[in-house]
């Protein structure tokens, strides 16, 4: 092919393919990424000409450090900017650090303030569900209820039995004079079609799907993807969890049984956080700002859960949710219990678990026995020896498909929301977590945790060293190709 390229009609057009191809490799040594990602490119860039430079420009820039998502300078924003310096200020001073267990935790607290602004609120009342039917019963009641607004926003909206009552409902409030706004993500959502859509706009629903891959227009940032999924009720009540507004939560798949996943209802101070997210991203996909306070109603909560809303995504100056994982792992005493459903660590993960079971820690990481997505599920069982080795128990869920996203940490640390622990989620999806400090809801979610333990499979070590050397080499020639997932 080299050959073909420098010969006769096709000199001039090798020597530019060549020096493009040298240029783009010099481009993303230059960005100073991970190591795995840059040698991917490059590989893919010199053995696939053409197309390989097509996939880059589609698929492999980093927005983060282009600023191209930058949303400085919207009110709400910098409120929760000043609101963070203060914070900072304040927290030694805070009485919930008496307790010994928060107390190994403030360096979490403080690490979250500083990376991605995220406030930490004291008065919440949290509920948890593991099931989507309960999920969403609860959803479609706060959403009935709605007095004042009504924000979704989500990765996948499915037009079948629970989007369409979604829809009906969201049209319903809107015909009664509740403000009503949507974003879906374009590409999570792309089955979503004008008949589902239209009737919204109609009844004066505001949707706009987030970063639309149409030709030429944000094409090349087709590999960002809106993968939040938040309800926010009024100012008072929101939700946020791995649940999108799909039949396989409630009703299961065909072949995978139950599609279990985690979420999470609230009420008091930690709404504004993920309203705040709303109305960023809002402003984002519709250039409307809505700084009204009316969005950001006094909470009516007496409870006391502390709560800290944080997203990490191409806007953010740091990857905050990865940050936040790698310092809880990093300063665990105890126990580590991890569920995930696409398990791609960047190398400081990867180290931080191997390092932390080494170390005496009780790390135990939950995956699904069977996946959605083969290639992405390779990738993950190849981290699994290495692993085992190091002292990690691994468990491989069979009853049904686990898509919760799920890390506890010494009793008093819980992360629930929509981060994945694979490089997608930490570099390049628009994503939030609640991060919980408290020893009442960990210690429930550890409960659930444990109980679906027994619902899984483990091997030792030697088992999985003596599976078949072809699935070895797959899952190792799929880890090689996981930074372009």
């Amino acid at each position: 092919m080299w050959t073909t390229l420098f010969s006769g009609d096709y000199y001039w057009f090798g020597i530019i393919y060549l020096i493009t191809v040298l240029f783009i490799v010099v481009l993303i040594i230059q960005q100073k990424g991970d190591p795995l990602k840059t040698i991917t490119w490059s590989l893919v860039l010199l053995l696939i000409p053409i197309v390989g430079i097509i996939l880059y420009f589609y698929f492999g820039q980093n927005y983060r450090r282009q600023k191209i998502f930058n949303r400085k300078g919207l009110s709400d924003m910098e409120r929760m900017r000043d609101f963070s310096h203060l914070q900072i200020l304040e927290l030694p001073k805070k009485s919930f650090l008496k307790n010994p267990k928060i107390n190994s935790k403030q360096h979490i607290i403080t690490l979250l303030i500083n990376n991605s602004k995220s406030l930490l609120s004291e008065k919440n009342k949290l509920q948890i569900f593991s099931a989507g039917k309960e999920a969403f019963e609860y959803i479609l009641n706060d959403i009935a209820s709605a007095r004042h607004h009504i924000h979704l926003e989500y990765y996948i909206i499915e037009d079948d039995n629970i989007g369409r009552k979604v829809r009906d409902l969201l049209i319903s409030k809107a015909k009664e004079g509740v403000e009503v706004r949507v974003i879906y993500d374009d590409v999570g959502s792309w089955k979503l079609s004008k008949k589902y859509i239209e009737p919204l706009k109609n009844a004066g629903v505001e949707i706009y799907p987030f970063l639309p891959v149409r030709f030429p227009y944000f094409t090349n940032k087709i590999n960002y993807r809106n993968h939040r999924k938040i309800v926010v009720i009024d100012g008072l009540i929101a939700h946020v969890g791995g649940m999108n507004i799909a039949d396989r939560y409630i009703d299961g798949v065909e072949g995978m049984g139950q599609w279990k996943d985690m979420q999470l209802r609230i009420e008091g101070e930690a709404v504004h956080s993920l309203q705040v997210i709303f109305l960023t991203d809002w402003y984002f996909v519709s250039n409307q700002a809505l700084n009204d306070d009316k969005y950001f109603p006094a909470p009516q909560v007496n409870d006391v859960h502390l709560v800290q809303i944080i997203t990490s995504g191409p806007d953010s100056d740091w990857a905050s949710i990865m940050q936040a994982y790698f310092a809880a792992i990093t300063t665990a005493n105890d126990h580590i219990y991890i569920a995930t459903p696409y398990f791609i660590p960047n190398e400081s993960i990867l180290t931080a678990l191997k390092t932390a079971a080494l170390g005496g820690v009780d790390v135990k990481i939950m995956l699904p026995f069977q996946s959605d997505s083969r290639l992405v599920y390779w990738s993950t069982l190849s981290f699994v020896g290495e692993l085992l080795e190091a002292g990690v128990h691994i468990y491989f869920y069979h009853a049904g498909f686990n898509h919760a996203k799920l890390m506890l940490v010494d009793g008093i640390f819980a992360s629930v929301g929509t981060a994945n622990m694979d490089i997608r989620s930490f570099d390049q999806n628009f994503e939030v977590n609640a991060i919980i400090y408290d020893e009442e809801i960990t210690q429930y979610l550890e409960n659930l945790f444990l109980a679906d333990i027994e619902d899984c499979y483990t091997y030792s070590l030697d088992e999985w060293n003596n599976r078949p050397w072809w699935l070895n080499f797959r899952e190792s020639f799929a880890r090689l190709m996981s930074p372009l997932f």
